[in-house]
């Protein structure tokens, strides 16, 4: 029943989004953070103390007022999705801008597909939609979500446009696939890790595990990894931005996943520094490790007769 009152506002949600003018589209998923900013006292308590561990110059109500425009930009994600999401191609291209795809088209012209690296930061969702049209559709890899009725609706808005979703238990021969083929496959490397090929990298000062997925896949295949990020520019408009390529380490690194790792983490600190108003910090990023630890599976298990190594846990 739950579920299905989970669906039914939503689907509520998306047709009045459709309907609205942009600028109220963007106060309305304003107005809805905030509430949830107010509302929800776990979320906004841990936003301000992982805001405040990691700008410890910055004052309490500084932290505080930063969490506010977090839940605010979160509200506006989601409302500005439900309306983008049932634009036309060419509505959908007319909104957005493309900054580094030289960055891209190069990558893709080595012939060992992309890895295109992301995280929970800015209008991503909004990207992968508008990147099938203006680039090339490409694969997302994500993790199901609980309710299977949102699950279905989500999933029917991100192949909307051609593009395809991978799902981490089992994805890794499709994601191989894909890469062989020179396509591009997207990650998201900014969530708390459980799985043995998690490492600990530095992510604003501080030890937070992290996947090692797209590092491993980058040394086994060689696809580059290129970072992209969707900035704001306005009510339902977005900057679609492609960085250089991270540089692989050196061939005689000690430990070059962890090492390819931190320079992935690096890139995307650099921007959440930069607006940080436009991160997951409600998010546990930062745990101690969690027991069992170990007994997981992770994607690049031990191939045995009996996973094949065919399994990805995030």
């Amino acid at each position: 029943m739950r579920h299905r009152l989970e669906y039914l506002a939503v689907l509520i949600a998306q047709r009045a989004a459709r309907l609205m003018p942009w600028r109220l589209a963007h106060a309305s998923g304003s107005a809805l953070g905030w509430a949830f900013y107010v509302l929800d006292g776990p979320h906004r308590r841990l936003a301000v103390s992982n805001l405040q561990a990691a700008f410890p110059r910055r004052s309490t109500s500084e932290c505080r007022a930063i969490a506010r425009r977090t839940f605010g930009h979160f509200g506006r994600l989601l409302v500005e999705l439900l309306k983008f999401g049932a634009l036309g191609p060419d509505e959908i291209l007319a909104r957005v801008e493309f900054e580094g795809r030289e960055h891209l088209e190069h990558a893709l012209a080595q012939g060992h597909g992309v890895l295109l690296l992301t995280g929970h930061f800015g209008f991503w969702e909004q990207h992968a939609l508008a990147h099938a049209l203006g680039v090339a559709p490409l694969s997302v890899v994500a993790r199901p979500l609980d309710n299977p009725h949102l699950h279905d609706l989500l999933e029917r808005m991100r192949t909307s446009r051609g593009n395809s979703v991978i799902y981490r238990k089992g994805g890794l021969r499709r994601i191989l696939r894909a890469l062989g083929s020179n396509q591009i496959v997207a990650m998201l490397i900014d969530q708390h890790m459980q799985a043995p090929d998690a490492v600990y990298v530095d992510f604003f000062n501080r030890p937070a595990a992290t996947t090692s997925v797209l590092a491993m896949l980058a040394l086994r295949t060689g696809a580059p990894v290129v970072p992209a990020f969707a900035l704001p520019t306005g009510s339902g408009r977005y900057r679609l931005i492609y960085e250089h390529p991270v540089e692989p380490p050196r061939p005689n690194d000690p430990d070059p996943a962890r090492e390819f790792t931190q320079r992935c983490t690096d890139v995307l600190e650099m921007y959440v520094r930069r607006y940080p108003e436009l991160w997951l910090w409600m998010h546990r990023r930062w745990r101690d490790v969690e027991p069992g630890l170990a007994a997981q599976r992770g994607m690049f298990p031990v191939a045995t007769a009996e996973n094949n190594g065919n399994e990805i846990e995030d």
